[in-house]
């Protein structure tokens, strides 16, 4: 049985910093693309930011290059997304998601995450609150 659990969100000011972890157990863990998207209040989901396990190819939003960074506890089977300098428009709920990477590099990643239904399975979804 697959299960992903996140943890890490919370309530912080506007410049603040705030770490999301995913463990995932019972995949291949090695073989998966990992990462989370988020979705605010009335806004569509956003593909933030994921990682390609076997050759560390990564994808960051827009909105969130140079402050968001990811990276792989692989003896724990877990994935880290560092927020910092967060503002109010990164306010959302955070979901971490995996697919099945069966193509490396970061042209692949940026098609996989454009493809929701790729990603089988999913953490339990984390708030994140950026306010003064």
């Amino acid at each position: 049985e697959v299960q992903v659990v996140e943890s890490g969100g919370g309530l912080v000011q506007p410049g603040g910093s705030l770490r999301l972890s995913c463990a995932a157990s019972g995949l291949a863990f090695d073989r998966y693309a990992i990462g989370w998207f988020r979705q605010a209040p009335g806004k569509e989901r956003e593909g933030v930011s994921f990682i390609i396990n076997s050759d560390r190819s990564t994808y960051f939003a827009d909105s969130v290059k140079g402050r968001f960074t990811i990276s792989i506890d692989d003896a724990q089977n877990t994935v880290y997304l560092q927020m910092d300098s967060l503002k109010p428009e990164d306010t959302a709920i955070y979901y971490c998601a995996l697919a099945y990477a069966y193509y490396t590099g970061s042209d692949y990643l940026a098609a996989l995450i454009r493809t929701p239904g790729e990603f089988r399975s999913w953490g339990q979804g984390t708030q994140v609150t950026v306010s003064s």
